[in-house]
This record gives C-alpha cells, sequence and structure tokens, in this order.
C-alpha cells in the first residue's frame, strides 16, 4: 500500500511542474488519510453548541449541525445511540455532545459522531420547558375543560412509581391510614434513561385494562416521585408522559417532587398533589370521618322520620275529626239496597209472566203441521186441474188458427208485396246513378274527347298529330282529325276515309232512346 504519511510531509520540496518523482494518490486514499487523521487527532471529545436543523431520518439516525458564533459542523447520531439520548433534539437548543470527530468523504466534510448529549446549564434545560409548555398549551393539553372529577371512594387504586422508593411506602402507609383501598402497583423507572417512555407505558398500559379482566381496571391513577433537581424530574416533561396523562380515561394524580417542584404533567394531569402523601389524602377521604358522619346522617334521618311520622298522625287526626262515621254512610245506603231488591224480584215475576202470555199467544197462532199438508194438497190439485184447463184451451186455439189459413190466397200477396219492394227500390238507385252519370256535366256545356280506340283524352299531349279523336256534347257526337304538332286542327275538312271511320265509330257508341245502358268516363 502506498505511503501516505507523504501527503501531509511539510518538509518537501514545492512541485515545479517539471518534476515527476512526487507520489500520485487517489481522491479515495486522500479522503481516507484525512478520516484516519481526524480520528486518531480527535478519539473521543466534548463539543458545546446551538442545535440548528435537527433532522430525525426514517432509517432512525439522527442527522443536526452544531454551531456557535464563530462556526458550525455537522453531527450524526446513530440509529443504536438516538435511543439512549434521553432528550429530543430541538431547533435552538444549547447542548453538549459527546462523541467522535470523524469526515465523510463524499462531500469532504468533517462531522462529530455522537454517543451521548446533555444540555447545557440549568439555563437551557429551563428554556426548553418553557417553550414545551407553551406549545403543549398551545394543543390545548392543559385546557381545564378536559379535567375529571376524582371519584369519591375508589375500589382500586393504580400507582405508578418506583418500587424500591419511599415513595410508595408513604402512599401505602396513607391510604391505610385513611381508608384502606386494593393497590395496583406499575414499577418504573422515575429518572434516568427510559424513564419517560416507562411512565407513558405504565399510563397506557392501566387505560387498556379490562374491567373484568385479570388484572382489574384502576378507577384512579397516581404517579408519585420523590423531590430532586430539575435534571432528575425531567422524565415528566417528556411530551410522551405529559401527552399520555392529558389522554388518560382513568383521572390521574401527579405527585412529583415536593410542594415547590412543578413539572409538565402537572398541567396535564386531573389534579396536582404537592406530595405523594397529601396525593393519598385526595385519593380517599377519612374513614373515621366517614363513620361519624353516616352514624350523624343516621340519628338526623331517625330523628326526621320521627318527626315526620308525628306530623301525619297529627293531620290524619284532624282530617278523621272532619269526617262522618261510617255505619251512618252505610244506612242509606243498606236501606236503599233493600228496596232496590225487593223491586228487583217484582220486576223478574212480572217478566217471567208477560214472556209465558207470549209465548201461549205464539203458540195458539200455530197451526198443526197435518192442516198444512192437507191445504197443500187441496192447492196442488186444483193446480192440475187448471193446468189441464189451459193446455186443452191453447191446442184448441191453435187448431183453430191453423184450419183459417188459405195458402191460395195469401202465398202470390206476398211474392207480389216482394216484387213492388223489389222495383221501387231499383227505380231509387236508378235515380241515383242518373244523377252521378257525366251527362248531367255536359248538360252544362263541357265536352268529352275520346280517341280512336274510344279511350278518354285527359292531355293536349296525347293528341297525335294525324289522329282521329271523337267529341261528344250533350246532344250528340262529332269527330275530328289533328294535324301540326302543335295539335291545331287543320282548316280545310277532314279526308273522308277518316270522317267515315270517326262517323261509324261514333254511329257504334251512339245511345239509342231505348238504351238504358250509361256511357263511360273510361
Amino acid at each position: 500500500m502506498t505511503d501516505n504519511s507523504s501527503l501531509f510531509d511539510s518538509d518537501a520540496p514545492p512541485a515545479t511542474g517539471l518534476e515527476h518523482n512526487i507520489n500520485e494518490f487517489t481522491v479515495g486514499e486522500i479522503s481516507g488519510a484525512v478520516k484516519r487523521t481526524l480520528e486518531g487527532a480527535f478519539g473521543r471529545v466534548r463539543v458545546r453548541g446551538e442545535i440548528s436543523r435537527p433532522n430525525y431520518h426514517g432509517s432512525g439516525h439522527l442527522y443536526f449541525t452544531l454551531k456557535d458564533e464563530d462556526a458550525a459542523m455537522d453531527g450524526v447520531c446513530w440509529r443504536g445511540s438516538v435511543g439512549k439520548l434521553g432528550i429530543t433534539l430541538e431547533e435552538g437548543m444549547e447542548v453538549i455532545c459527546t462523541g467522535r470527530i470523524s469526515s465523510y468523504p463524499r462531500s469532504s466534510k468533517y462531522q462529530i459522531v455522537v454517543e451521548a448529549v446533555e444540555l447545557a446549564g440549568e439555563g437551557a434545560l429551563l428554556k426548553l420547558l418553557e417553550d414545551r409548555r407553551k406549545k403543549l398549551t398551545a394543543e390545548g393539553l392543559f385546557d381545564p375543560d378536559r379535567k375529571q372529577e376524582l371519584p369519591f371512594l375508589p375500589e382500586i387504586i393504580g400507582v405508578i412509581t418506583s418500587p424500591t422508593g419511599a415513595v410508595i411506602r408513604d402512599i401505602l402507609h396513607r391510604l391505610s391510614d385513611r381508608f384502606p383501598r386494593r393497590v395496583l402497583l406499575w414499577p418504573v423507572s422515575v429518572q434516568g434513561d427510559g424513564a419517560a417512555e416507562q411512565v407513558a407505558n405504565a399510563i397506557n398500559g392501566f387505560n387498556e385494562c379490562a374491567v373484568d379482566g385479570v388484572v382489574p381496571r384502576p378507577d384512579l391513577l397516581i404517579v408519585a416521585r420523590g423531590g430532586g433537581s430539575l435534571e432528575d424530574l425531567w422524565a415528566f416533561n417528556e411530551e410522551v408522559v405529559v401527552r399520555a396523562a392529558a389522554e388518560s380515561d382513568i383521572p390521574l394524580i401527579s405527585a412529583v417532587g415536593h410542594e415547590t417542584d412543578t413539572t409538565l404533567i402537572d398541567f396535564a394531569s386531573d389534579i396536582r398533589a404537592p406530595t405523594p402523601t397529601a396525593a393519598a389524602e385526595m385519593a380517599v377521604p377519612v374513614r373515621a370521618d366517614l363513620e361519624a358522619q353516616l352514624l350523624d346522617n343516621q340519628r338526623r334521618l331517625v330523628a326526621g322520620l320521627e318527626r315526620c311520622w308525628e306530623d301525619q298522625r297529627l293531620q290524619l287526626e284532624g282530617l278523621a275529626r272532619g269526617l262522618p262515621q261510617p255505619d251512618r254512610l252505610l244506612e242509606e245506603a243498606i236501606q236503599r239496597l233493600d228496596s232496590e231488591t225487593d223491586r228487583l224480584k217484582l220486576s223478574a215475576i212480572n217478566r217471567l209472566e208477560q214472556h209465558r202470555e207470549r209465548v201461549a199467544g205464539v203458540g195458539a197462532r200455530l197451526r198443526h203441521p197435518r192442516d198444512i199438508m192437507n191445504s197443500a194438497g187441496e192447492r196442488l190439485a186444483l193446480t192440475g186441474e187448471r193446468f189441464d184447463l189451459a193446455v186443452s184451451s191453447i191446442l184448441q186455439n191453435s187448431k183453430t188458427r191453423f184450419d183459417g189459413l188459405d195458402t191460395a190466397v195469401r202465398l202470390p200477396n206476398a211474392i207480389a208485396r216482394i216484387f213492388k219492394s223489389d222495383q221501387d227500390r231499383l227505380s231509387s238507385l236508378g235515380q241515383l246513378l242518373e244523377s252521378l252519370s257525366y251527362k248531367g256535366v255536359l248538360e252544362r256545356g263541357f265536352a268529352l274527347v275520346r280517341d280512336g280506340d274510344g279511350k278518354p283524352v285527359m292531355r293536349a299531349a296525347e293528341a297525335v298529330a294525324g289522329g282521329v279523336i271523337e267529341i261528344e256534347f250533350a246532344d250528340g257526337s262529332r269527330g275530328a282529325a289533328f294535324d301540326g304538332e302543335d295539335g291545331t286542327p287543320k282548316s280545310g275538312k277532314p279526308r273522308a276515309k277518316a270522317r267515315k271511320a270517326s262517323a261509324k265509330k261514333a254511329a257504334s257508341r251512339k245511345p239509342t232512346l231505348t238504351d238504358d245502358s250509361q256511357g263511360s268516363l273510361l
């Protein structure tokens, strides 16, 4: 492998362009030498600066720029280290990054590979806390309308805290003194890396429990931790914890730190307790006080019932004095009942007697079946006799009418009537035919023109030059001949042969006085 140390040899003579004894290096070799030099000179460093353009990539890596007043440098935190940072980098946050200096050969830039990040001083933490509080307030996570009322006496209380601290013992001791309740502990880390995620998971886990499940759903949650510095309580300022507390369907009490300590979970919870012990006092009432109050309420209830009964008794006695005696009220009713009973008996007897008389009268009007049968037989015999007489009379009348018919006289008369009727109808049709004949049109001054074949000539174009036509008038027919293309008749006399032919055809078609037939227009 080529020795890269000469790349950084300051004693080497300057190149003149004519010398060719200087080693040649590729761009990759130069970049690799720079990378090794940076990583060798800066094995592990702590760099303080302001975060700019933080980018949590979809691959899980974190890219950002670390800058101050004089310079800026790129920073990268690999996916395996991002989860161990403990804080979420935001724009403008002043931090101290711990890592190693390296380079990115593809862009010829140096960068710091971050392994740990911490905020630079308490002032930066307070600024970050205030900015986060304003952001979550703008989202409505701290609105009073989201707050829920605490149950008066919860059956099951879920506590989210460290199982080894004094907080859980204080809560259990205080609950035992006031009103013993069933407590479910969800152990979590309350400080350090991963503490915020554990607390958020505990809140969400209790909310996902079923009421009748193996782990029953608590009626109340307490998130508790002892006092500490701002850095120690920082896990309860993380967004994941605040959002979990705000979205909890179970009423939640925050008891983080002492009375002077304030975290963002205090704003998102339904009520804030100054200490874990105070949270236990808010969770349940004092049993002795409840028993004393119950006894007092019982005594007051008994006394009130006694006074109520006494008042009702006195009122009832007062009303009773104004009421008449019951036996006096019944005397009139008893007398009226006896009177109505007597009237009922008489009315029943009278009604039965009336019905008996009606039945007797109806029975007297009924006829014996034998009498009915005899009467029907007599009517049937009489009807038979009348039917025989009617049939005999009808037959006699029909015979008389048949004997009186004279076919030799009536038949000729009927035939004559039929002929007369047909003759009248034929005469009427003849008159109708005369009224529809074209002869009437000729009488009004019109004429009928036929060609040599006897067919009517309807157009002037149908008259051929030299042809013979016949013109029929109302009083007779005349022959004519055409000559010339325009169909104008010649001024001279027609040829004798044509005149004879026309006269012959006209004579053959001329009707006689005895001929009843009628010519045709067609």
